[in-house]
């Protein structure tokens, strides 16, 4: 039996975002995509990680700030990528057996693990990924555990 490796679950093709990009843009891309969680990049250097929670913070800390302005007021309110994106991640490399990432990913409680070749982000394994690893692993062991019919 061949140990599954991260690479052999993770979601190559990762959107990210640069660190100069804004919380609208952030947003909208997740809607659009249907994701929850954008690395940042400066190039193709990981600096971080922007999750639907961290857009939902920053939402509730402007609502308070502009709690009290005139309504009339027309203003526009940017936040910088940079300043709401986790700088503290968890990492690995597409080589680490993939029940180990989902060891690390569980007991740290987090829903991604951001893969990378040095400092250069190359995949994205998601607890959806690994979820569906776990399913298929089941099915097979069930399957193989069911007598056929006679």
């Amino acid at each position: 039996m061949t140990t599954t490796r991260v690479a052999d679950l993770m979601t190559p093709e990762v959107l990210s975002l640069g660190e100069d990009e804004d919380f609208v843009s952030a947003n909208q891309i997740m809607e659009l995509k249907h994701v929850r969680h954008l690395p940042v990049t400066r190039g193709k250097r990981l600096v971080g990680l922007v999750t639907h929670r961290d857009l939902m913070r920053a939402q509730a800390q402007l609502l308070t700030q502009l709690a009290g302005v005139d309504p009339d007021e027309e203003r526009a309110v940017t936040v910088r990528v940079a300043d709401i994106m986790s700088e503290a991640l968890l990492t690995c490399a597409p080589d680490t057996p993939a029940d180990d990432a989902a060891r690390l990913m569980l007991d740290a409680k987090i829903g991604c693990m951001l893969v990378v070749e040095g400092d250069a982000l190359v995949g994205i394994l998601t607890e959806t990924d690994v979820m569906s690893w776990a399913v298929e692993v089941m099915a097979k062991q069930r399957f193989e555990s069911t007598p056929p019919p006679a």
